[in-house]
């Protein structure tokens, strides 16, 4: 699927479409004390423009965010990058966690959805920086054998960014 990083639309929906395909990167909180980002599962919500998380009330994360945080997750898939900035707080969502609960998720939280430890994160997404690259191994190779010939960058995509109000 090509998509020109300049077609600030498409860049929008290959975004929400892969991270509705992939749903696993990196959140973290953004300023304050430096923490690390965390590997998460995301269920977006493309029309809201909210990505949902599920963790514990009493996890580091939880405790970083506390009443809201400025957040970053980042998205990495094979030919797509993205870093997706926002604010992030707590949300005890019963209807959410009822349409996302599943088998992987119902792994990681063995007490179910009843237990009062668990909570939700919402992220709302503000905006983000998208590199997409859709060329294959044959034009990789092409590109770089042609940009040191020519001691210059290969053409194998571009970055777009975007405000997701």
């Amino acid at each position: 699927m090509a998509t020109d990083p300049n077609d600030r639309e498409a860049a929008e929906a290959r975004l929400w479409k892969e991270l509705a395909d992939e749903q696993i990167g990196m959140l973290g909180v953004v300023g304050g004390e430096p923490h690390h980002f965390q590997p998460m599962t995301a269920f977006p919500e493309p029309e809201t423009g909210q990505i949902w998380f599920f963790t514990y009330k009493d996890t580091e994360l939880a405790d970083q965010v506390g009443q809201g945080a400025q957040a970053m997750f980042v998205l990495q898939t094979k030919k797509l990058w993205a870093c997706i900035g926002g604010r992030l707080t707590q949300q005890h969502d019963r209807e959410r966690m009822d349409r996302y609960w599943n088998p992987v998720v119902a792994a990681w939280y063995p007490q179910g959805k009843d237990d009062p430890r668990l909570t939700l994160l919402r992220l709302d997404a503000d905006d983000a920086q998208v590199w997409i690259s859709d060329v294959g191994p044959v034009k990789f190779a092409w590109e770089i054998a042609r940009a040191n010939a020519q001691h210059r960058q290969p053409d194998l995509g571009g970055r777009a960014d975007l405000n997701l109000h």
